[in-house]
C-alpha cells in the first residue's frame, strides 16, 4: 500500500521512477522540496563537523608523523645494534674462517623452506581478492577452485584450528588469523551465487554446468543431486516469476517469460545432464553431457591438465611463484565419489515428475494472472505471443528431438499447460459480458415500459412514446432518415444488412422505441463479437484462397494450432447468447403477465398503458431477430456464415422425395431462437386480440340484442328493389319486384370499421398472419355467440311484442353471411376454391332462414348472394386489413381473355400505363339502379353504439356525406354507402 507523500522518509526512496507511478505532480514536488531541504541540512552538519574536528584532525596528523619518525629511529637503532654485535663477535684461535659446506647446505634448505612458506602466505593473502573478483565476474567454478586451494594451503600450513596441535605460524603472522576467518565465508557465498545463477533464463549452458560443478565440489555431491538442485532452482524461479507484480501488458511478458523458462530448462537439462548411449553416434545438433565434461576437465589427473589456470598465468608475472611447492602449483580439486552419468530412465522420470509439480503451480499462478485480462483481444494477444515464442527457430528447431530424448513422448506447453486455462478465462469473460448485456437489456425494457405508462395525455408527449400509442401516425410521419444518402446509386443487393432506412422501418411498423432498444442490444453484441473475432482465425474467405499444401506446411512449422479451439469458442458464445435471449424472454413474460393482470376488469381504451405495453413487447419480440443482425452472427458463428452474414437463405417450400435440406446445428439453433421470439410475440398479440375482441363485440352484441323499436330502426339500412321475371302456369311472363338488403346493419359496419381502425393503429400491414387470423377467429366466435343468444331468445319467447319478422331475418341473415365472409380466416397455402365455413355460422343461418318463407327464400337466395358479393367487393378497400390480399371475389366463370373489367370501380380509359387505376370523377360512374328503402324511406343516422363519439358510426357517415357530389345529394334515390369520391379522398 502506497505511503502518503507527507509521511515518506527520504531514506525510503530507492527508485525515483516509482514515485511517478504512485504520486501526483504536487506530491512529487513536495517530496522534492523535502529532499532538497534534507541535502542542505546535511551540508550544514558537514560544515559544522569539519569546523569542530579540524583541530583534532591536525593533531592526529602530527601524531602520526611523530610515530612514523619514531618507528624509523627504532628500526635504525636495531639495525646498528645488529651490525655492532656482528663486528665485536670474537673468533677463537685456530678456527677456520670458512663455513663448512654442510652448514651452508643446511642453511640453504632452511632458507628455501622459509621462502616457500613466505610464498604460500603471500598466495594466501592474495587469494580473497582473486576469489571476490571471480564472484563478481560470475566465474563461480574458478572461485571454487581458489577456495579449495585456500583450504589446501591451510592444511599445509597447519592453520586449521581443529588440528591436534597449535602451529606457531599464526603467532608469528597475526594477519593470517583474519585470512583464515575470511576464508570460511567464501563457501556460503559461492554456493548462494551459484544457486542464484541456476534460476536465470538467459544463462548459457556452459555457465549452468560450471555452477553445478562448483556446487558439487563444495558439497561433495553426486550428479543426481546436482539435477535435483537444478530443477528445484528452476521451480523456485517459476514461483518467483508467477508472484511478480503485474500491471496490464506485463501479464503477457510474464506468461512468455514463464514459457521461455520452461523451454530453457528442458534444453539445458538435455545439454548438461543427458549423455549419449555408448556405441551410438551422438547428434551434433544438440550439445549434451556438459556437466561431466567440465568435471573431467578440472579433476583430471593428466600432467598437462594439472594446476589452476589462474595460478599458471600469474606464475609468469610474479617472481615469488617459483618458491611455491608442487603440491600447490599442481593442485587439482577432487570428488570423494565418482561422477557416474545419469541413467536415461531416471532422468526421464525426474523431469516428468518435475513437470507435474510445476503444472499445478502454473495452473494456479497463470489462472490468477489471467483474471486481470479483461478482454478477449488481450487474451488473444497473450496466446499469439506464446505461439510466436514457441514457433521461433531457437525453440522449435530441435524440440521434437529434445522431447523424444528426455521424455520419450511429445510435449506441448500450450496443450498441457495453458490451453484449458485460456478457455476457462474466455468462458468467464464471455459469460460476464453477456450477463451484463442481459441485465442492461432488462433495464432498457423496464425503462421503456415506464415511459409508456403515461397518466396525463393532455401534456405534450414524447414523439417516440406517442408513436407507440399510434403506430399509424408513425407510418405517415416524415423524417430525414427515411431515405439513405446513397439510395440513388447503391442497390439493395449491394447494401449492407446493418444499414436500415427509415422507410424500411416503417414498412415493418418498427417504431422508434423498438429501434432504440434493438440498436442498443445490437451495438453491445457487436462490441462483444468484435472482441471475440480477435481470438478466432482470420476471415474464412482469405483462408480459402491459400492452398491446402501451404496451410498444412504452415501448421507443421507452428508449435501448436492456435485456432484449434474455434469450434469450442463459438459454442461458448452461442450458449451464452441463447441464455441471454432466454433471459430477455423471461423478463418479457413477467412483464406480460403483469400487464395482462392490469387489463382484467378494466374498461377498454386505446390509450390504455397496459395494452400498449403488451403491443410494445409483441413488436419487440417480433423485431429482435431482424434488427439485431449481430445476434444472428453470434449464434451462427463464422463457420456457418462463410462469406458474409447478409441474407438468410429462402425457405424451400418443396423438396424432392428423398431429398432433405441440410441444416447445420448453428442454423437450427438460430431458427429455434426465432421460433421462441415469434411464439412470445404471438402470445403478446393474443392478449391484445382477446382484449380488442371483447371490447368491440360487447357493443355489437348489446345493440344486436336490443328489442326496442328505436334501436332496431336506428340500425336499419337501405334495401334494393329488384325486378324479376316469373312465368305463370299459362306460360305468360309476369314482372314483379322484390326488395333485398344491400348493406349490412349499422352496428355491423361499425364493428368492422372500428376493428380496422384498431388494426391500423397498431400497424396492421406488419401484423403476423397468425395474429390476424386469431383476431378474426376470436371476433367471429364472439359475434356468433351474440347471434346464438338472439336466436335462442326468440325461440324461447315465441310470440312476443317484437317478433322476428321475415324482413329482419333477411337483414340478420345478410349481416351474418357478410360477417362470416369478412371474419373467416383464410389460409393462403390452402388451394381451395371455397373457404370452409364455420358450422356455427351455418347453424345460425339455418335458424334465421326458418323465419323466412321457403318459397321466398328460394327466390331471394341468388339475388341475396349477388348483393353479398358486390358488397364484399365494394368494401374490400375499406376493410382490406381484414380481408387480406386474396382474390376471393374474382369470378371463375369469366374467361381469361374477356374484356370485362376486373374491378367494379371506374377505370381510366386514357391512361394506358395505369389501366386499373380507379377514378373519382362523377362523370365516369356507371348509372346505378334505383334503390328504394324497404325499411325506411329517408336515411336515419345511426345512434352511437360506442360511448366515444369521435369513433362512432355517426361521425363516419357524416364525413361520408360531406364528400358526396352535388348531383348525388340531390338525387331522390339513395346510392351506396361507399362512394368513390369519399374513397379517393382518403388518399389526399
Amino acid at each position: 500500500m502506497a505511503v502518503a507523500a507527507r509521511n515518506l522518509r527520504v531514506s525510503d526512496i530507492q527508485d525515483p521512477g516509482s514515485l511517478f507511478e504512485r504520486y501526483g505532480t504536487e506530491e512529487i514536488r513536495q517530496v522534492e522540496r523535502r529532499v532538497r531541504a534534507e541535502i542542505e541540512h546535511k551540508k550544514e552538519e558537514l560544515r559544522q563537523m569539519v569546523g569542530e574536528r579540524y583541530r583534532d584532525l591536525i593533531e592526529a596528523a602530527d601524531t602520526i608523523t611523530d610515530m612514523r619518525l619514531c618507528s624509523e629511529k627504532v628500526v635504525t637503532s636495531v639495525r646498528d645494534m645488529y651490525e655492532y654485535c656482528t663486528r665485536i663477535k670474537p673468533s677463537g684461535p685456530g678456527r677456520v674462517a670458512a663455513v663448512p659446506a654442510k652448514r651452508n647446505k643446511a642453511q640453504q634448505q632452511s632458507q628455501e623452506k622459509f621462502y616457500s612458506m613466505a610464498a604460500q602466505i603471500k598466495l594466501l593473502l592474495n587469494m580473497p581478492e582473486k576469489i571476490w573478483s571471480a564472484l563478481e565476474s560470475s566465474q563461480y567454478l574458478q572461485a571454487t577452485q581458489m577456495y579449495l586451494l585456500c583450504c589446501h594451503i591451510h592444511s599445509i600450513l597447519q592453520l586449521d584450528s581443529s588440528g591436534s596441535y597449535y602451529t606457531p605460524v599464526l603467532a608469528r603472522f597475526p594477519i593470517l588469523v583474519r585470512q583464515v576467518a575470511a576464508a570460511g565465508h567464501f563457501r556460503a557465498s559461492i554456493l548462494q551465487e551459484s544457486k542464484t545463477l541456476l534460476k536465470g533464463r538467459a544463462i548459457s549452458d556452459q555457465a549452468i554446468a560450471e555452477a553445478l560443478c562448483a556446487i558439487m565440489l563444495l558439497e561433495d555431491s553426486s550428479p543426481r543431486q546436482a539435477l535435483a538442485d537444478f530443477l528445484l532452482a528452476r521451480k523456485s524461479a517459476i514461483q518467483q516469476l508467477l508472484n511478480q507484480p503485474h500491471h496490464g501488458a506485463g501479464i503477457k511478458a510474464q506468461v512468455c517469460s514463464l514459457v521461455e523458462l520452461l523451454a530453457a530448462t528442458l534444453y539445458q537439462a538435455q545439454a548438461v545432464f543427458y549423455t549419449s548411449t555408448e556405441g551410438k553416434v551422438p547428434d551434433t545438433k544438440l550439445t549434451c553431457g556438459l556437466l561431466f565434461t567440465t568435471l573431467a576437465s578440472i579433476t583430471s589427473e593428466a600432467p598437462a591438465d594439472k594446476g589452476i589456470t589462474v595460478l599458471k598465468e600469474e606464475m609468469k608475472s610474479e617472481s615469488w611463484f617459483k618458491y611455491l611447492p608442487p603440491s600447490i602449483v599442481d593442485f587439482q580439486p577432487s570428488l570423494r565419489t565418482l561422477a557416474h552419468p545419469i541413467n536415461h530412465d531416471y532422468l526421464r522420470d525426474t523431469l516428468q515428475q518435475w513437470i507435474n509439480m510445476c503444472k499445478d503451480d502454473i495452473k494456479i499462478g497463470i489462472g490468477n494472472l489471467l483474471i486481470y485480462v479483461k478482454s478477449l483481444k488481450g487474451l488473444a494477444g497473450i496466446r499469439d505471443a506464446v505461439w510466436e515464442l514457441l514457433t521461433s527457430e531457437s525453440i522449435s528447431q530441435n524440440w521434437e528431438t529434445l522431447c523424444s530424448r528426455l521424455l520419450e513422448k511429445p510435449f506441448s506447453f500450450w496443450e498441457d499447460f495453458l490451453q484449458q486455462l485460456f478457455l476457462d478465462r474466455l468462458q468467464a469473460l464471455t459469460k460476464e459480458g453477456l450477463d451484463s448485456i442481459s441485465n442492461s437489456s432488462k433495464q432498457l425494457l423496464v425503462s421503456a415500459l415506464q415511459d409508456l405508462h403515461v397518466k396525463n395525455f393532455d401534456v405534450l408527449l414524447n414523439k417516440a412514446v406517442e408513436f407507440e400509442y399510434n403506430v399509424a401516425a408513425f407510418l405517415w410521419s416524415e423524417s430525414s432518415n427515411d431515405l439513405l444518402s446513397d439510395t440513388a446509386w447503391v442497390s439493395i443487393a449491394n447494401r449492407s444488412q446493418f444499414v436500415k432506412s427509415g422507410l424500411s422501418m416503417k414498412a415493418q411498423a418498427l417504431t422508434l422505441c423498438i429501434q432504440s432498444f434493438c440498436s442498443a442490444l445490437d451495438s453491445k453484441l457487436k462490441v462483444k463479437l468484435d472482441d471475440l473475432v480477435m481470438y478466432l482465425p482470420p476471415d474464412s474467405s482469405t483462408v480459402k484462397d491459400n492452398s491446402n499444401d501451404h496451410s498444412s506446411l504452415q501448421l507443421q512449422n507452428s508449435a501448436f494450432d492456435r485456432y484449434a479451439d474455434t469450434a469450442k469458442v463459438e459454442e461458448m458464445l452461442r450458449t451464452h447468447c441463447l441464455s441471454c435471449v432466454q433471459y430477455i424472454l423471461d423478463c418479457v413474460k413477467v412483464e406480460l403477465k403483469t400487464a395482462e393482470e392490469g387489463l382484467q376488469n378494466c374498461v377498454y381504451s386505446p390509450k390504455d398503458c397496459n395494452l400498449n405495453a403488451v403491443l410494445f413487447m409483441a413488436r419487440l419480440c417480433q423485431s429482435i431477430g431482424e434488427l439485431c443482425p449481430h445476434l444472428k452472427q453470434c449464434i451462427w458463428g463464422r463457420s456457418s456464415s462463410n462469406d458474409q452474414l447478409v441474407r438468410e437463405p429462402r425457405p424451400v417450400k418443396k423438396l424432392g422425395k428423398g431429398k432433405a435440406q441440410e441444416v447445420k446445428p448453428a442454423q437450427a439453433k438460430w431458427q429455434e431462437v426465432k421460433d421462441q421470439l415469434l411464439q412470445q410475440s404471438t402470445s403478446a398479440y393474443r392478449i391484445w386480440n382477446v382484449t380488442i375482441s371483447k371490447a368491440l363485440v360487447y357493443h355489437f352484441t348489446r345493440t344486436l340484442l336490443s328489442h326496442t323499436a328505436g334501436a332496431i330502426l336506428s340500425t336499419a339500412t337501405n334495401w334494393d328493389e329488384i325486378e324479376i321475371q316469373e312465368e305463370t302456369e299459362a306460360g305468360n311472363s309476369v314482372t314483379s319486384k322484390i326488395r333485398l338488403p344491400v348493406q349490412p346493419s349499422w352496428y355491423v359496419q361499425s364493428l368492422l370499421f372500428q376493428l380496422c381502425q384498431e388494426v391500423n393503429r397498431v400497424g396492421g400491414h406488419a401484423l403476423p398472419k397468425v395474429t390476424l387470423q386469431e383476431l378474426l377467429k376470436t371476433c367471429l366466435d364472439e359475434v356468433l355467440t351474440g347471434y346464438e343468444t338472439l336466436c335462442s331468445a326468440k325461440l324461447d319467447k315465441g310470440d312476443s311484442a317484437f317478433p322476428l319478422t321475415q324482413n329482419r331475418a333477411l337483414q340478420l341473415l345478410f349481416d351474418l353471411r357478410y360477417l362470416g365472409s369478412i371474419l373467416t380466416a383464410r389460409n393462403e397455402e390452402v388451394k381451395s376454391s371455397r373457404i370452409q365455413q364455420d358450422p356455427r355460422v351455418q347453424k345460425v343461418a339455418d335458424t334465421l332462414e326458418s323465419y323466412i318463407d321457403p318459397f321466398d327464400l328460394d327466390v331471394f337466395t341468388p339475388h341475396l348472394n349477388n348483393n353479398l358479393n358486390k358488397l364484399s367487393q365494394r368494401t374490400s378497400v375499406l376493410f382490406g386489413l381484414l380481408t387480406g390480399t386474396e382474390k376471393q371475389y374474382t369470378s371463375r366463370s369469366v374467361p381469361f381473355n374477356s374484356q370485362e373489367p376486373h374491378n367494379i370501380l371506374p377505370l381510366a380509359s386514357s391512361q394506358i400505363r395505369f389501366g386499373l387505376l380507379p377514378l373519382s370523377m362523377s362523370s365516369s360512374r356507371k348509372p346505378k339502379s334505383s334503390v328504394q328503402g324497404n325499411e325506411v324511406k329517408n336515411q336515419i343516422l345511426p345512434l352511437s353504439v360506442i360511448e366515444d363519439a369521435s369513433q362512432g358510426p355517426g361521425s363516419l357517415f357524416r364525413q361520408l356525406a360531406a364528400f358526396q357530389d352535388d348531383d348525388v345529394s340531390s338525387s331522390s334515390s339513395s346510392s351506396s354507402l361507399f362512394k368513390l369520391g369519399w374513397l379517393s379522398s382518403m388518399t389526399k
